[in-house]
């Protein structure tokens, strides 16, 4: 082989060609084929996987629906309206791309829980938990972006109220609204501004992405028990052993996928928006798109403007502290059952959030979404410091493989391994 090559370890002779030239092809080899990853995943470990599936059909099917969409006041609503009329499966590209934004916060919102229930953002993975707030935050801007080009009602309108939030902020709040409408109201400009970053922002989410999957292949992945493994015996090679779990998952996903875009493709979406905008007609009840509602409910749960918007965005800013928050040694809920009734009880605040943000600004909703919101808060500022210095862990395995060994597992035992004892957390 001529200096300088690479030594390429594949049989193929034009794989091999390439490779000893530009080895992606043994990256991706070490990456995703002989990667060590932990024996015991679940289930919630495919979610990562369908995160990335999910963003690829994002900006696949936006691609093509942006040859056909005119950003302009006039002609917008006109435009999606003729895509779904009469462009050659325009419908579906629209309804996979429509529908594929819910399926989107659903496959990500689970990711996030799981994080939190088995605790992937302590150390060493705070940069990599960062990395995946920073895409959550993205991927709300572009929803909200992209919420606005069909110029509805609910378009026009939501874009109207979320836009004036920034307002709130003291001595430059109103120069950024004008900044962001590119006038003094939300109209051409506006819409044109908000396309252009619409169809930006994706490929700015892909590459936070790409730093999020290379901070996960540093630090390794964590596990349902959140111990970190101690040798080959708690480890199987990424493929083919999680190439064929996340492949099942997958499929499951598509399934879904499928039966809301072709069975109910309007079911998560808002009857309004299907009414061109109109700034003289204001709805009766303006509200966001569903992912939005518990962060909505947040913003109405405070009287004080400044106050709302500043809570509903340290309501995910707090996620950034997280990894400092919680002091405990143990990561996973499974061995801190206290820590994992109270983040039960979080959850149960997000939902009743969400509920409290469909429903009007007025009472019980109102006092529930106050009450929702304080526990949400609490729990990060108060509860997981409090227990990570004051709750003391069920006994923890020494390995991976130890539930595996002592029965609780199923499966052959890997060679040569023997039962050690259970140490305390």
């Amino acid at each position: 082989m001529a200096i300088g090559l690479h030594e390429s370890e594949f049989k193929n002779p034009v794989i091999r060609w390439v490779d000893a030239r530009l080895p992606i092809f043994t990256m991706m080899q070490k990456e995703y084929g002989t990667f060590p990853t932990p024996r015991n995943f679940n289930y919630f470990w495919n979610f990562g996987g369908l995160a990335l599936v999910n963003l690829t059909i994002m900006i696949a099917t936006g691609i093509f629906l942006a040859m056909n969409y005119t950003a302009h006041v006039t002609y917008a609503f006109d435009s999606v309206e003729r895509i779904m009329r009469d462009v050659n499966y325009g419908w579906l590209l629209r309804y996979i791309h429509s529908n594929g934004a819910s399926m989107f916060f659903i496959v990500v919102y689970i990711h996030i829980w799981r994080a939190l229930y088995y605790g992937s953002y302590k150390a060493p993975r705070e940069l990599l938990f960062m990395l995946g707030v920073v895409i959550f935050l993205l991927m709300m801007a572009t929803a909200f972006l992209g919420y606005v080009l069909p110029w509805g009602q609910m378009s026009f309108w939501g874009a109207t109220v979320i836009t004036n939030l920034f307002s709130a902020i003291p001595l430059v709040g109103e120069s950024i609204v004008t900044w962001l409408w590119g006038g003094f109201s939300v109209d051409n400009p506006t819409l044109n501004r908000f396309y252009s970053l619409h169809y930006l922002l994706p490929f700015v989410t892909f590459g936070v992405v790409f730093l999020h999957i290379a901070a996960l292949h540093i630090t390794g992945s964590n596990n349902p028990l959140g111990i970190d493994p101690k040798g080959p015996q708690d480890t199987l090679p990424f493929h083919p052993y999680y190439t064929a779990k996340d492949s099942v998952g997958l499929v499951v996903y598509f399934i879904v996928f499928a039966a809301l875009v072709f069975f109910a493709p309007n079911l998560l979406g808002h009857p309004d928006n299907y009414i061109p905008a109109n700034p003289l007609v204001t709805p009766p009840h303006i509200v966001p798109e569903w992912y939005f509602l518990p962060f909505y409910a947040i913003l109405r749960a405070v009287p004080d403007k400044l106050g709302g918007v500043a809570l509903m965005g340290g309501s995910i800013m707090i996620l950034f502290i997280l990894p400092w928050l919680d002091t405990s040694p143990v990561r996973s809920m499974r061995f801190r059952p206290v820590a994992r009734i109270c983040l039960l009880l979080w959850l149960v605040s997000f939902f009743v959030l969400m509920y409290c943000g469909a429903k009007p600004p007025e009472e019980p909703y109102v006092t529930i979404a106050r009450l929702a919101t304080l526990y949400y808060f609490a729990y990060f500022l108060v509860i997981l410091p409090f227990l990570g210095a004051k709750e003391r862990g069920l006994p923890l395995p020494t390995s991976i493989s130890m539930p595996v060994l002592r029965g609780a597992g199923g499966g052959p035992l890997p060679a040569g391994a023997t039962a050690k004892p259970m140490e305390k957390a």
